[in-house]
């Protein structure tokens, strides 16, 4: 547990606040070559991250593993190692120029399913709203009018 606590401290201090800060900075100042640094660590640290969530509920009983998650945070933004670079440059960067042309035709279908699908979810909601306020509609009229109608 408290390997936990303290690798998540790690990472939320050392793998998100500190790029963040850092990328402000590299924006800030135009510095293209520390802008570029840091897209390619981002870039690194998503996929970390979808590892991690999977890595978390699976393997977190390995021994060390909290240990080599806090090790691995600090070898991917060391100057020394430059470990997000070289995961980037050997790794993400051919993978992804291979099947970038696949990956943008993908987020192109999911796009539109997805309007779609919120198109289909609104619709279903008014349907389901309208129904309800008939039905509560013409409840309160037999609930009010019968009393009504029995007195005749």
């Amino acid at each position: 547990m408290v390997s936990w606590m303290i690798s998540r401290a790690v990472v939320l201090v050392f793998g998100m606040l500190y790029p963040a800060y850092y990328s402000y900075k590299a924006v800030k100042t135009k510095n293209v070559k520390e802008y570029v640094r840091w897209m390619m660590y981002w870039i690194v640290f998503a996929l970390y991250t979808v590892i991690e969530t999977v890595a978390d509920q699976t393997v977190a009983w390995f021994p060390l593993y909290y240990e080599l998650k806090i090790a691995f945070v600090i070898w991917l933004l060391s100057p020394y190692t430059k470990g997000a670079s070289l995961i980037y440059r050997k790794f993400l960067h051919p993978l992804l120029s291979s099947k970038e042309r696949e990956i943008d035709d993908y987020i192109v279908q999911a796009k539109e399913r997805g309007y779609e699908t919120m198109v289909n979810f609104g619709r279903q909601g008014l349907n389901l709203a309208a129904t309800a306020a008939v039905t509560a509609a013409v409840k309160d009229f037999w609930l009010t009018s019968a009393p009504l109608l029995q007195s005749i």
